[in-house]
């Protein structure tokens, strides 16, 4: 088996090397035993496609970073999730509706879909899409907010998820309950894939551990036999 990889996109005028540097990032690549490889938006910015500003083609540079990745360092394409927080978080979410088997799986937190949201996605599959947000976050609520003047607006957390969840067929559907530390998460049981959302009362954040988790359910999700972690 091949080493697993997580990919982690930085928000809004952020820098991959910042991720690079967060030492309690390494320290969980570390001990799950997987590469982290910081991503890199032009000029701090994601060019998803209802953004400001579109500087390159999103989704065929992330297809790059992927062969590139394979190829130089021997990255395990089968066991790799994309991560993202604030704008990296949109970026992470749009990646996967254009195509949520081009990773394993995605942890965004703090950030979905854009106004106005897609009535569905080109994806043929659904993701294993663990979200992560914080009740009381003001940057990016979880009902959105308007910026620019009212020229852009950040889309509903919720009602981001109901665009899953009509395309899995199970719009409307009581999800499971249940509440992990210092999260509150519901599950929702598509017949492919997996839809998460945890929350906390906590606001504009990230923090490694949601990170750790989100590759860990992903790996019982997908049964992936034991890998390192300790």
């Amino acid at each position: 088996m091949g080493l697993g990889a997580i990919f982690f996109l930085h928000g809004h005028r952020g820098n991959g090397l910042n991720g690079i540097r967060n030492a309690s990032f390494r320290k969980m690549a570390d001990d799950l035993g997987v590469a982290f490889i910081a991503v890199e938006g032009l000029e701090g910015r994601w060019s998803f496609p209802t953004a400001p500003d579109h500087k390159r083609d999103e989704f065929a540079f992330f297809d790059h970073v992927l062969a590139d990745a394979e190829q130089r360092f021997g990255i395990d394409r089968e066991r790799t999730m994309l991560s993202g927080f604030s704008s990296g978080a949109f970026m992470t979410w749009y990646l996967a509706c254009d195509d949520a088997g081009r990773f394993s799986g995605y942890a965004p937190v703090a950030g979905a879909f854009w106004e106005p949201l897609p009535e569905s996605c080109t994806s043929k599959q659904i993701p294993y899409l663990f979200h992560t947000h914080g009740t009381s976050d003001t940057v990016v609520p979880m009902k959105g907010r308007w910026l620019g003047d009212g020229r852009w607006k950040q889309g509903d957390v919720l009602k981001s998820f109901d665009v899953w969840l009509r395309q899995a067929g199970i719009a409307g559907t009581s999800p499971e309950i249940f509440e992990v530390g210092e999260l509150a998460c519901r599950k929702w049981a598509p017949e492919e894939g997996a839809l998460e959302l945890c929350l906390h009362s906590g606001g504009h954040s990230v923090k490694a551990e949601w990170i750790r988790r989100a590759w860990q359910r992903l790996g019982e999700a997908r049964h992936w036999p034991a890998i390192n972690s300790r």
